[in-house]
């Protein structure tokens, strides 16, 4: 497949806030009035229900069990988007400005956390008729895939440098590798483990690089490379480069690396950290979908992927899988991080728009470990035979993310990004953020052997 090395979205518009789609003008009329006065009601009976406080603020009045507080300034466009568009309207009548919190992730994270039963079980099965669907152009085909990644990680590396730390990691971090065992439940397959909550960061500074993410940054990366196996001599394919510090990590073990990418300036940036650090000629980076692997006949000992496959689209998960499947070399290993969440809500929320899909990550959609283990077992002769839960700790990553990229305001600012990008992303990041505090959404690594290793074993 021939890869377009331009940024696809940087070719049609050139301002760097070309990231967040216009916001649409509110609509009047009567179905839209209807719309708000439901959702007023529905919102009201929500919050009734929840440990939050509501500011009414042209009225004085409140609402809610009492908790984090939400300040309605404009109520009647609230709930008109809410009415209109849902949870994509919720959160874009944030970034209008409609309504403000000061804790937002401390305030979403309380409705996260009853995400599946705030609106009643009747209204519930009418999702399907209300939700909008994924544009067409956003489905993770070959040919939407590069201008889908290029939306989002082709922003500007400048940006992410302002606040990831050192190692240029875009994913959870994992703080320490304390650990409990725990059955099969939600969101696992069998016995796993389980890492134990992080203890929260709050250095007066959040502009500082705090080590310990870097070091937690890193210790994630080296637990998915011993659980792949990668040693002295071993061949590494790498899913989604990202900025190549796994890459160079593996490198530093012995490994010989094909790491592939549909970023332009991820890869860029890769290959400048990676030659600076002597280990060009142990890694070979491509600008490639992952669908064209094995035309070369190559295989690898060890295929490894850090949260690429949210952007892969649910009806190509069985591709993703006998793709690696097809690759992996007798004897070899797959370790990836996979964000997910549980197999109720994913079969809820399956081929719908969301404020996510619509302002941050076109095309994407998280699996749940049990459709992982359903599709490997049925089309591959993968096997998922380990999982580390760490939801928490991506939590605590993100907090650190979004503090440290509110207070690089002016740094953001200086790129070319508005005052509304501020606004999409601290949503992002506070949503995200509460999703997991909440267990909403989940994220752990998962290891994979062939059936035939197993027993073996």
């Amino acid at each position: 497949m021939t890869l377009d090395k331009t940024r696809p979205d940087r070719a049609q518009n050139p301002n760097p806030s070309q990231g967040v789609p216009a916001l649409e003008q509110l609509r009047r009329g009567p179905r839209t009035a209807v719309s708000a006065a439901v959702a007023k009601r529905l919102f009201r009976a929500a919050v009734g229900r929840l440990a939050i406080t509501v500011v009414d603020e042209p009225s004085g009045k409140t609402y809610g069990r009492g908790g984090p507080t939400m300040r309605l300034h404009r109520p009647d466009e609230f709930y008109a988007r809410l009415g209109r568009d849902g949870l994509i309207g919720f959160g874009e009548a944030y970034l209008t400005g409609a309504w403000d919190a000061e804790d937002l992730a401390g305030f979403l994270t309380v409705p996260a956390a009853r995400m599946a039963t705030l609106i009643p079980e009747p209204l519930q099965k009418l999702r399907a008729y209300v939700t909008p669907r994924l544009p067409d152009h956003h489905r993770s085909t070959e040919a939407n895939s590069q201008a889908n990644i290029s939306h989002h990680y082709d922003l500007s590396n400048d940006l992410y440098a302002l606040f990831l730390d050192e190692t240029l990691s875009y994913s959870s971090a994992l703080f320490d590798t304390s650990t409990v065992q725990a059955g099969a439940g939600p969101g696992s397959v069998g016995d796993h483990l389980v890492a134990t909550p992080p203890e929260p960061n709050d250095r007066p500074d959040p502009a500082l690089h705090h080590e310990d993410l870097a070091e937690a940054q890193g210790r994630k990366i080296e637990r998915l490379l011993d659980e792949a196996g990668v040693t002295e001599g071993s061949r590494v394919l790498e899913i989604g480069t990202g900025w190549g510090e796994l890459a160079i990590r593996a490198a530093r073990r012995g490994a010989t690396i094909h790491s592939i990418t549909l970023s332009v300036e991820q890869l860029e940036l890769a290959e400048e950290r990676i030659a600076a650090a002597g280990l060009t000629e142990r890694c070979r980076l491509e600008l490639m979908d992952y669908r064209a692997l094995g035309a070369d006949g190559a295989t690898y000992d060890a295929v490894v992927s850090v949260e690429m496959i949210e952007a892969v689209g649910a009806e190509f998960w069985g591709t993703y899988f006998e793709t690696i499947d097809r690759v992996l070399a007798p004897g070899g290993r797959v370790a990836i991080q996979a964000i997910t969440m549980p197999h109720d809500r994913m079969l809820a929320t399956r081929d719908g728009e969301t404020w996510i899909n619509k302002y941050i990550f076109p095309g994407g959609f998280l699996p749940s470990v049990e459709v992982i283990d359903q599709i490997t077992r049925d089309d591959t002769s993968l096997r998922l035979t380990g999982q580390l839960e760490m939801g928490s700790h991506y939590a605590e990553t993100l907090r650190r993310w979004d503090r440290r990229f509110l207070a690089q305001g002016d740094a953001v600012r200086a790129l070319g990004f508005d005052d509304v990008f501020m606004r999409v992303w601290h949503f992002y990041l506070s949503y995200s953020q509460a999703g997991f505090a909440s267990g909403y959404i989940n994220v752990s690594q998962l290891t994979f052997t062939r059936e035939n290793q197993q027993e073996n074993q």
